[in-house]
């Protein structure tokens, strides 16, 4: 039992040894995590102003992407609209054509 108490005494000094090295070496590491907190914030709010930042760009993109959306319905609908007149242009011209044709053949009748 004696070895037992001195053990414990000499592990309890061994302790007492080893707190006030810490506690030395503490400071030390605490500055330094103290500028790796700093490090750490400044790396943070750069990411956070990062982020807003893609945000707000693809809020933009989007809006711009609603008016080209609208602007390609607008235009969809007016190149719609203007195949139609073509066409029907198209077909008022053959119409003419075919008049003027029947015109002039029966003036060539009359000449004979």
């Amino acid at each position: 039992m004696t070895q037992f108490t001195w053990e414990s005494e000499a592990g309890a000094e061994a302790q007492a040894e080893q707190q006030p090295a810490a506690q030395v070496a503490e400071p030390e590491s605490l500055a330094l995590s103290v500028d790796e907190f700093s490090a750490l914030e400044e790396r943070i709010l750069r990411a956070v102003n990062l982020v807003k930042r893609e945000r707000q760009a693809r809020a933009e993109a989007v809006e711009r992407a609603a008016v080209a959306d609208a602007q390609l319905r607008e235009q969809t609908t007016l190149a719609e609209q203007l195949q139609k007149e073509v066409k029907a242009l198209r077909a008022e011209r053959d119409h003419v054509r075919q008049r003027v044709e029947r015109l002039l053949a029966q003036l060539d009748t009359l000449e004979l």
